[in-house]
């Protein structure tokens, strides 16, 4: 195979994934649970936020810049071994930018 960017791109998913989910118990549950969480935080907080102000774009807005500006502290730190509470950290992420797209889709917007 040759090395493109998209073979570079998959092989980044892959190590995600390999590294979320393949290990030991503690470190696949946490990035089960983890997933999980982020996925419910991300759908309740969003429809909490629209009963209590009706302003859901304002609060997806906010939830997507706090979430970049986690993604810019964690690319800052330098360590191959990701400690468990970054794994924690990532998967929630990837559970609440799943769970505000998906409603996205739901609303058609």
């Amino acid at each position: 195979m040759q090395n493109t960017r998209f073979q570079k791109f998959l092989n980044k998913i892959g190590l995600f994934i390999s590294t979320s989910f393949i290990g030991p118990w503690r470190r696949r549950c946490v990035g089960l649970i983890s997933l999980l969480l982020g996925y419910y935080l991300g759908s309740h907080i969003t429809v909490y936020f629209l009963e209590e102000y009706g302003q859901r774009p304002l609060v997806v807005l906010i939830m997507i810049i706090l979430i970049e500006a986690l993604i810019r502290v964690r690319s800052r730190i330098k360590r191959t071994p990701w400690p468990i509470f970054w794994l924690a950290l990532d998967n929630i992420r990837v559970g609440t930018i799943y769970s505000v797209v998906l409603e996205a889709f739901k609303l058609g917007s």
